[in-house]
């Protein structure tokens, strides 16, 4: 990403003539943070804290299989159309909700609807609104609002144990854009394809990007329909919709940061534990006598390498349980998404990465357990040559001194 352009400083006149040009959007601006909060959250216990109530949202769209299902969630409303603000022109209405996953995952998102240029929405993330009563980003009032429901649903957490207990978080921004004027989306993209790759980039302004940049970013269009058309990056995507019909594909976005943060998660706590793991081996290997810490560790050895397996089990079926929230397989539209965003972030690396970490956790578990077998054989043969040799003796001793 390329670096922000230094306050004051002058915009090139390319620039100024292209927004000049640019026409005005319909667009509805979606801004999604997810924070990893714990083990897991128990959505009974939410439930009973929070105004809430089960979200059953399914895709149905497109030639989606009615069999497909995403994971439950609950869902909580922080506000609906209740911001305001001092120029009812500036925005229509806003949205503001939340999605807690019983995996421990809480997220949050504001939708905006507004009008606005095509360079105008590079200054989204940054620009103010009037957001639960006072000016804010969208980003602060998101912070304010998960600081508020992390310390109401701190009974129905299960927390980590892990190292840093500040939660991880995953953000992503969509652009859905309802009115773009005449022609078709494909057009559309043709005649601004420059200025959209640098949206999709994220840039905090409109940059004049290589032409192989703009190449790399708008390829992989995903069109359903005539009059749609969806691009993808790590951290940006634009929708084209002039029927507004984009929540099957805002659902499938959120679902892969959801896997893609719980990956990441998981990534750092296995870290957590070979580290811990590798301290434990060393203390034990060690051939320093005396050392109270080294006692202490030795002693505690079995407790911890059996809690070590129950870890590696844990992680195990977390990572079986994500694979399998989401049974979305197949050639149909939105499996074609969920597959490129799988590629964008990147995560089937992610996955090998942490298999990788359970595989170094097993062959830690296993070398323990065989080391621990041998000493045990060796214990029980001494004990054993010791015995043979102790008996006979013992015997003759027997017979030598009896009257």
């Amino acid at each position: 990403m390329s670096p922000a352009r230094p306050r004051g400083a002058a915009v090139s006149p390319p620039a100024r003539r292209a927004s000049s040009r640019e026409p005005k959007l319909a667009v509805e601006y979606v801004r999604f943070v997810l924070f990893d909060v714990g083990r897991a959250i128990d959505l009974k216990k939410a439930a009973s804290v929070l105004p809430s109530r089960t979200d059953s949202k399914s895709v149905k769209r497109r030639n989606t299989p009615a069999s497909l299902t995403l994971p439950k969630t609950l869902r909580v409303s922080l506000e609906k159309d209740a911001f305001g603000s001092p120029s009812p022109a500036a925005y229509e209405g806003a949205e503001a909700t939340a999605k807690l996953y019983d995996e421990g995952v809480i997220s949050l998102s504001v939708r905006i609807r507004l009008t606005a240029g095509l360079s105008e929405l590079h200054a989204l993330e940054r620009r103010t609104f009037l957001l639960g009563g006072r000016d804010c980003t969208v980003d602060q009032f998101l912070e304010e609002r998960f600081r508020d429901l992390h310390e109401r649903l701190g009974p129905a957490i299960s927390r980590d144990d892990g190292p840093d207990p500040v939660p991880e978080r995953e953000t992503y921004t969509a652009y859905c854009v309802c009115d773009w004027g005449r022609g078709t989306p494909d057009a559309f993209v043709a005649k601004h394809g420059r200025a959209l790759a640098s949206l999709l980039e994220g840039e905090p302004e409109p940059q004049d990007l290589h032409d192989l940049q703009v190449k790399k970013s708008l390829a992989n269009p995903f069109s359903y329909g005539a009059e749609d058309l969806a691009i993808f990056d790590l951290d940006h995507c634009v929708i084209l919709d002039r029927s507004r019909d984009w929540e099957d594909i805002l659902l499938i976005a959120e679902h892969a940061n959801y896997q893609l943060l719980e990956l990441r998660v998981l990534d750092r706590l296995l870290d957590h534990w070979l580290e811990d793991a590798e301290k434990d081996l060393r203390a034990f290997y060690s051939q320093s006598r005396g050392r109270r810490g080294r006692k202490a560790r030795i002693r505690a050895l079995p407790a911890k390498f059996a809690r070590l397996q129950g870890l590696r089990l844990e992680a195990l079926f977390i990572l079986e349980n994500l694979e399998n929230s989401a049974k979305i397989i197949g050639d149909y539209f939105l499996g074609q998404i969920y597959v490129h965003l799988g590629r964008v972030f990147s995560v089937e690396g992610w996955t090998r990465s942490v298999e990788r970490r359970l595989g170094a956790l097993q062959n830690v578990y296993e070398i323990v357990k065989s080391d621990k077998s041998e000493r045990t054989m060796l214990v029980l043969e001494i004990v054993f040559i010791i015995v043979c040799i102790a008996f006979p003796i013992l015997q003759i001793l027997q017979v030598m001194l009896s009257p």
